[in-house]
């Protein structure tokens, strides 16, 4: 089975009567739902977005940034897009409050467990796992970063998954505003954003039964959810997508979680940071609500979270 780019939920429990742009980016299926059709050329303004975003920070096209950094061979100092000031200030906040768990540096243990660019789906040899434990790269000892510019000093493989979709997401949004769209869903796959005063309901999939749900989740004006879930983007006994940095390899105490925020990278990230971190310390840098469900089966939740559970 090839994993795809689609987590666990959520996903919008609405009539689907609303013209909805649809189409296929950066390996997901999106969903662009307004009260009028978007006009041609915002939809070409958005596609445009999007492919610019890839080009930047896609490690599967070998033509982008990303991929000169992985084959630099003694590092160097590049240069990134404006936006990239507030996606890699994220990950300075997660690498710390997570201790390194949730590093974008990760990427290379990734790849050498069987998900890389060419999905090979077949891990490396223990012997080539090891000798790159011995050396594994961090964001906080082995980048510099000063505004949009990274400095490295040897090859260095970056994932910002955790983060990067509902970045993208935030990215949509502004260019639907600016358009002066009101109301509106982006589905990127499951990574959601609202804008409009109607509230939505927002099923939570089960991560052990797809297509069954474990609760609903209100979404508010301006809100995003996101979720993670080891049962998605899995290629084999216990190997999965949700890496902890630290020791290169599947983490097994959660099953899935889901985050409310108010922006859709904030729920992205932290839809994986708690996969490793107490929700308190998360708090400390960021306001959001969540559900975690924990490889017991166990349910947990934000005293405040919005919504229903059934479990």
């Amino acid at each position: 089975m090839i994993p795809t780019d689609r987590e666990a939920g959520p996903t919008a429990l609405g009539n689907g009567r609303r013209p909805t742009f649809t189409f296929d980016a950066i390996g997901t299926r999106w969903s662009i739902e307004t009260d009028s059709p978007l006009d041609a050329d915002l939809r070409r303004e958005l596609c445009r977005r999007i492919e610019d975003f890839d080009a930047v920070y896609s490690r599967f096209r070998p033509d982008s940034l990303i991929a000169r950094i992985a084959a630099a061979p003694a590092g160097g100092r590049f240069t990134f897009p404006e936006d990239s000031r507030s996606l890699f200030g994220l990950y300075d906040r997660l690498a710390e409050v997570t201790d390194g768990a949730v590093d974008p540096l990760v990427c290379r243990d990734l790849e050498l467990l069987g998900y890389d660019s060419t999905y090979t789906l077949t891990p490396a040899p223990a012997p080539v796992r090891a000798r790159h434990a011995r050396t594994r790269p961090s964001w906080r000892t082995d980048v510099a970063r000063d505004g949009t510019t990274l400095t490295t000093r040897r090859p260095l493989v970056i994932d910002v998954g955790a983060a990067g979709k509902g970045h993208l997401v935030d990215l949509v949004t502004v260019l639907l505003r600016d358009a002066s769209i009101g109301r509106f869903v982006v589905d990127a796959g499951g990574d959601l954003r609202h804008s409009g005063e109607d509230t939505l309901r927002i099923g939570l999939e089960h991560p052990l039964a797809p297509g069954r749900v474990i609760g609903v989740a209100h979404l508010h004006q301006g809100a995003a959810v996101c979720a993670s879930a080891t049962n998605r983007r899995a290629w084999g006994p216990g190997l999965h997508h949700v890496l902890d940095a630290r020791t290169g390899l599947p983490t097994n105490d959660v099953l899935a979680t889901w985050v409310v925020a108010g922006d859709a990278a904030v729920a992205d990230a932290l839809a994986t940071a708690l996969f490793f971190t107490a929700p308190h310390q998360l708090a400390a840098i960021h306001r959001f609500t969540y559900v975690r469900v924990g490889s017991d089966g166990r349910v947990d939740s934000s005293p405040d979270f919005d919504g229903e559970l059934f479990t």
